[in-house]
């Protein structure tokens, strides 16, 4: 179960969904039940958080700026047990981008090499300093994807942008983010498919179909590009965000070996997807 919940978080923050619990380790408490903390931002655009065993979990929204879209910015779902760098790890986080699985593409990153250098929580004015790399950037969605995925937290209410301690002219743009600039989701996607295994070992443990969001499996199957199922126990994943095969014969899964995966969801929102297609394993080591 902790190797999942590693697993889970690792890509609903990569390279996706795909990194924040392995960012920020923190003891998870064994007593009393658990629960999901969630910003109204995630409430808004995903509706209510899904539910852990044990400890305290935090839900969020990182913008993403969008590609398609110049200036507009699209929301992700994100999750972590660290309540107190939450900011840092968010602000990381949309730093480290989403070109990942069905996601390839579609945001706008930011330049190479920018990195957040410091945040400074006065009252409640967030200042947020980078490196010098962020100066070259002329995009005004990742100004309008900071200020927001930040303003999202009940002790923020403004934000400051510098480049190595110097206001930007950037600060202006986040100054005036609104939700006029935030797209609204597409209905649940597919991500990834991957297979995990220990590290150094040969033996794969398990196959994950990631989806984008905690949804409710109506129907998945995974198949051999023959059209025959593959043998195993399925489940639902913690935070709900994947269908997890434990393969009766893991000696077949090789790299790059392509899997029909057949699948129904529905989010938490109502909004509903399908899928039926055929995409090559990624086969990753915890």
């Amino acid at each position: 179960m902790k190797k999942l919940l590693s697993i889970i978080v690792a890509i609903a923050l990569v390279a996706f969904l795909i990194y924040t619990i392995t960012y920020h380790k923190k003891v998870i408490p064994v007593e009393g039940p658990g629960k999901v903390s969630a910003t109204g931002a995630y409430e808004k655009y995903f509706g209510a958080a899904p539910t852990v065993d044990k400890g305290t979990a935090y839900a969020f929204v990182i913008y993403f700026p969008s590609s398609k879209e110049p200036g507009k910015v699209v929301p992700f779902p994100f999750f972590t047990f660290d309540e107190e760098s939450i900011k840092k790890v968010a602000i990381e986080r949309l730093l480290g981008g989403m070109d990942a699985g069905s996601y390839s593409g579609e945001f706008f990153p930011f330049p190479s090499g920018t990195r957040l250098l410091g945040i400074d929580h006065d009252q409640e004015t967030v200042t947020v300093n980078f490196s010098q790399e962020l100066g070259k950037s002329a995009e005004a969605g990742g100004a309008r994807a900071i200020a927001l995925t930040l303003r999202q937290f009940k002790d923020v209410k403004a934000v400051r942008l510098q480049v190595e301690g110097k206001e930007t002219p950037l600060s202006v743009i986040a100054k005036k983010a609104d939700d006029t600039a935030i797209e609204q989701p597409s209905p649940p996607r597919l991500l990834s498919v991957s297979a995990m295994r220990d590290k150094g070992a040969k033996r794969i443990e398990e196959l994950n179909a990631f989806f984008d969001r905690p949804v409710e499996v109506k129907e998945l199957k995974m198949l051999s590009k023959d059209g025959q199922e593959l043998a195993g126990d399925l489940y639902h994943s913690v935070f709900d965000m994947a269908a997890v095969l434990k393969p009766k014969d893991p000696s077949i899964f090789k790299e790059r070996m392509p899997i029909k995966v057949r699948w129904k969801v529905v989010d938490k929102l109502g909004r509903q997807a399908d899928g039926d297609n055929v995409w090559l394993l990624e086969v990753k080591e915890h």
